[in-house]
């Protein structure tokens, strides 16, 4: 009995003790980011991680798709869009916790063709683009009916007055990564992808970029969302915003918009 007590005694002890030292699991955030930010939201989530922060679970796609997940009522933290259009979305909607809203990031627009066809065109009114095409191929792009690289492509298009030789030989892809992967694959003789996407693929060459005077500039607003704003996603959108992650945005290509 009196081996029992001593036990007894002992685990008294030890229980309070290890509760007292028990470190909380870190909290795991889930960001739905645009499909050009996937390189540079990787590298962020591993120097998040480093910091002391749970993992980042990333979805990415294109920012119509995914702000339609969020209406339909996907459990997010973070939302970044590639366009302030889809941004504005989920703001009407009342969505996303307006105080959180930032514009971190800009990006250019460029045409591209498969590495071995590299050249230097002049993107200009006078640019024939049928002619690059060739007789039955496809210019890719992002849906100009919602995915922003497409809507961006459509605006610079119509601004050269190139718009409507262009339209019916579109090949329009659900985002700018399946945009970049067919001129990759040689599907389409030519695309018109963001320049980031461009510059982390080996099998694509830029020919030229599109005068940002064509189009709305492109910028990234990034914001918690108003179901999941908790202190940690607010943390995570200054860390978005400090210079660490600035410095992995830059290597990617992005501009900063502050």
């Amino acid at each position: 009995m009196r081996r029992k007590g001593l036990l007894l005694a002992a685990l008294a002890l030890v229980v309070p003790f290890t509760g007292a030292h028990a470190q909380p699991r870190p909290e795991s955030l889930t960001v739905f980011a645009a499909a050009s930010l996937t390189d540079a939201m990787r590298d962020i989530s591993g120097a998040w991680a480093r910091a002391g922060h749970g993992p980042l679970r990333l979805s990415f796609g294109s920012s119509s798709t995914l702000a339609r997940q969020v209406e339909q009522g996907a459990p997010v933290n973070l939302f970044a869009s590639a366009d302030q259009r889809w941004m504005d979305y989920l703001a009407e909607r009342n969505l996303i916790a307006p105080d959180t809203r930032r514009d971190l990031l800009r990006n250019r627009l460029v045409l591209i063709v498969p590495k071995d066809q590299a050249r230097t065109i002049e993107i200009n009114s006078n640019l024939d683009l049928p002619a690059l095409l060739g007789p039955r191929g496809r210019i890719a792009t992002g849906d100009p009916a919602h995915v922003p690289v497409g809507l961006y492509a459509r605006q610079a298009l119509t601004q050269l007055g190139l718009w409507a030789q262009v339209e019916p030989r579109l090949a329009r892809a659900d985002d700018v990564r399946g945009a970049l992967l067919l001129v990759e694959r040689g599907e389409a003789p030519a695309g018109i992808v963001y320049a980031t996407d461009a510059a982390v693929s080996s099998g694509v060459a830029v020919v030229g970029v599109f005068p940002e005077s064509s189009h709305e500039r492109i910028t990234y607003p990034f914001a918690v969302l108003r179901e999941r704003d908790v202190p940690e996603a607010r943390a995570l959108l200054e860390f978005l915003a400090g210079p660490e992650a600035r410095a992995i945005f830059a290597q990617r290509g992005f501009s900063t918009a502050e």
